[in-house]
């Protein structure tokens, strides 16, 4: 499994679980799906997403595809 399927894999978990919340216990768990949202939106932008990065350090291999050389 490669870092970028775990961070999609992470976020919408999150959004999910938020949006459980949002309807059983307080309106308050938007704020963390809208934190969610941001950070994709910034990590689509500049490339930087700190789970991504502490699953690098973590030894998950990149998700970015792999060309063979010279192609």
């Amino acid at each position: 499994m490669t870092t970028e399927r775990v961070v999609r894999i992470f976020a919408g978990t999150v959004i999910l679980v938020s949006v459980a919340l949002v309807i059983y216990h307080s309106q308050w768990w938007l704020l963390l799906t809208g934190f969610v949202g941001l950070n994709l939106l910034q990590s689509g932008f500049t490339r930087f997403c700190p789970l991504d990065s502490m699953l690098g350090k973590a030894g998950l291999p990149s998700g970015g595809i792999q060309r063979p050389a010279g192609k």
